[in-house]
């Protein structure tokens, strides 16, 4: 069974790099639920876990960092993302871009979504057409590696901070 996040965020020392390619997830979610209730306050609430998590991470001197490649206009989803994300992410200390895909057109990517640990192991995320998550696969393929690696950096080069994206796209 591959390591959890958990444990691979607990043996990394650097960076810990997040690529998001989908404009739909666990539409279930009860903070994306929350959002489209109205509740942004308890939206917020539901990702505490993950706000102390990173913020954890980021204390022991991780630093994290993560793109996301979105369609323009948004998803409904992705404009929960937004909406959540100040208050979420970059409450926890995560640096936050932005890009729409159009700008990274001419980019290699990756497949699925994927964690980059020390530019040495990566956890791809795998989710179904509607947005379930199905599970998660390891790689420390040195030239998986360096793909995603690649293209995160070249996607981050070309997104815009969170405070500088506009969130009416």
């Amino acid at each position: 069974m591959p390591e959890s996040f958990d444990e691979l965020l607990a043996k990394c020392t650097r960076t810990a790099l997040k690529l998001e390619l989908r404009d739909q997830y666990m539409i279930d979610d009860p903070a994306y639920q929350a959002w489209r209730a109205g509740d942004l306050d308890r939206a917020v609430e539901e990702y505490a876990g993950w706000t102390e998590v990173a913020r954890s991470a980021i204390e022991r001197g991780i630093q994290m960092k993560r793109v996301r490649i979105v369609s323009e206009p948004f998803s409904e989803y992705i404009a929960f993302e937004y909406a959540v994300t100040s208050r979420v992410n970059i409450a926890a200390g995560e640096q936050i871009r932005w890009v729409g895909r159009p700008r990274v057109s001419d980019l290699a990517l990756p497949g699925n979504d994927v964690w980059i640990f020390d530019d040495s192991v990566l956890q791809f995320y795998l989710f179904a057409g509607d947005g379930r998550f199905m599970g998660s696969d390891v790689s420390t393929d040195p030239e998986v590696v360096k793909l995603c690696a690649s293209a995160f950096e070249a996607a981050w080069e070309r997104g815009a901070d969170h405070d500088q994206y506009p969130a009416s796209t």
